[in-house]
């Protein structure tokens, strides 16, 4: 599947037609998140021509370990609209797990795709980033090395973020999709080399730009759709192997299970931002081709969830393939993905799964504006 130009930043409310079709990220606004590592101590000018605030073109890059994302956008009075996003799998963590390094075919990879992130910026005037790296140069020997020839090289410098960071930037993208009704949400986030989950409770909602998270407690495991694939394979999945990586994945959750699960209920939603997700969802949906205005904010029930998984663990690899989710790229990756999901439903039952489209790069946007004062009203409201 090519992921270039996937996330957009639309609202799910405006799934159907409504609004402007260019459309923004945020639901409802709350207050700020004091975390921000902001690169540069500046306030913006507030004032705005039409729903555009005068001020910085944003810029948010997200180095993975299977994915290379960006996104640029510029705030508005209740979010920020997306002026152009880029997405490319790379597969930068590729081998990691044997090696202990990035190799030098991924690093060639991920130079080449940061040159053409770096040309975006520049062409749309970015005037503010944050870019970040993630697990593949946290594990490398070599990742510091790997930082220091994209700042040569490509003329840019990448962050490398703890997991603390990568969870509660997960969080405050994708907190807007929480369901308002419910009592809260558990949030995973199933990336190349880790995944990280998290207990949220009810948004914070105040009085202007997106909703704050409310996080009462987060894991990251060191496993990801990249790394379990390359231990137990990803061309050839039998229902034992899947189980098999099922069983390792439940093995790391323990003590989160213990100290959460049983306060999940269903009236607690799960909650997932991740190609794995994605790509379940268009499958569900039976998409021609990806199309995110559909798959971000979408909802599916436990049974449907089911049917897919069971669904893509009878196809061949040739099958995955041929499919226009799915594609040659994440072919021998997505039964992975599945059964990180698979061990995630089994420790927190329940009856709903919301799908985002979302996550990290909107995560530093919400945090860059805010730091720089784009939403001026932070109380919360009661």
């Amino acid at each position: 599947m090519n992921d270039e130009v996937r996330a957009t930043g639309l609202d799910p409310a405006r799934e159907h037609g409504q609004g402007d079709p260019v459309s923004r990220f945020a639901l409802r606004g709350t207050r700020a998140v004091t975390q921000a590592q902001s690169q540069r101590d500046s306030r913006v000018d507030l004032s705005a021509v039409g729903d555009d605030i005068c001020g910085p073109t944003y810029a948010a890059l997200d180095l993975g370990t299977n994915n290379c994302r960006l996104l640029v956008a510029r705030p508005t009075h209740d979010g920020f609209r997306v002026i152009d996003a880029f997405s490319r799998i790379i597969r930068l963590g590729e081998g990691i797990g044997a090696s202990g390094r990035l190799g030098e075919p991924a690093i060639g990879r991920a130079i080449e795709v940061l040159s053409i992130c770096r040309d975006k910026m520049r062409n749309r005037g970015v005037t503010r980033m944050r870019l970040i790296a993630t697990e593949a140069c946290r594990l490398a020997d070599n990742g510091e090395d790997f930082l220091d020839r994209v700042r040569d090289e490509v003329g840019i410098s990448l962050e490398i973020v703890d997991r603390e960071t990568e969870a509660m930037l997960a969080a405050i993208g994708c907190t807007p999709l929480v369901d308002p009704d419910a009592d809260g949400a558990i949030l995973f986030d199933i990336g190349g080399g880790s995944s990280e989950i998290a207990k949220l409770g009810r948004p914070h909602a105040c009085l202007s730009g997106p909703p704050q998270p409310n996080m009462h407690g987060w894991v990251s495991l060191p496993v990801g759709v990249v790394t379990l694939a390359e231990r137990h394979g990803g061309v050839n999945v039998t229902r034992a192997i899947f189980e098999a990586m099922v069983d390792e994945v439940a093995a790391l959750m323990t003590d989160f299970v213990r100290a959460h699960g049983k306060a999940h209920s269903d009236r607690v939603h799960l909650l997932g931002t991740s190609g794995t997700v994605t790509t379940i969802a268009g499958v569900h949906l039976g998409l021609r081709r990806y199309d995110r205005r559909r798959v971000d904010g979408c909802w599916m029930i436990n049974e449907e969830v089911t049917a897919v998984m069971d669904r893509l663990l009878a196809m061949s690899y040739e099958d995955r393939v041929a499919n226009a989710c799915i594609g040659a790229e994440r072919a021998d990756l997505v039964l992975a993905g599945c059964a990180i999901l698979e061990a995630i439903r089994r420790a927190f039952p329940g009856t709903r799964l919301r799908v985002a489209d979302r996550g990290l790069r909107e995560g530093m946007l919400v945090q860059m504006m805010r730091t720089d004062g784009i939403w001026p009203e932070t109380g919360a409201v009661s």
